[in-house]
């Protein structure tokens, strides 16, 4: 059950990782722009540490991407996951609840 409780508050974790690499092109590429539009004169070598920048920063998107599909496929099925539920409510209590719903509409 632990296990189960890790893969579930991981996976958003790791894609909260996916929208920080968001947040951190748009502040390089906002950094790098004004600072092009200050000094002209150096904007070939701001744009190269620019994409070299959004290089590294897509790469850390792109592997947090890949370690939530590889989380993702260690999740249990719902129906194990019911199981564990079963054994400790009754069934008036079990169709009432959330997990009930999600029983109902797995059956369709």
């Amino acid at each position: 059950m632990d296990y189960f409780v890790a893969l579930v508050i991981g996976i958003p974790v790791v894609a909260v990782a996916a929208f920080g690499c968001a947040l951190a092109q748009a502040k390089v590429v906002s950094s790098a722009v004004e600072s092009m539009a200050r000094q002209p004169s150096v904007a070939a070598k701001v744009q190269l540490a620019m994409i070299i920048g959004i290089a590294f920063i897509e790469s850390l998107a792109i592997y947090s991407l890949m370690i939530s599909f590889m989380l993702f496929g260690k999740l249990p099925k719902s129906e194990e996951v019911l199981k564990i539920f079963r054994k400790n409510t009754s069934n008036e209590e079990l169709l009432s609840s959330a997990a009930g719903i999600v029983l109902q509409l797995s059956a369709k």
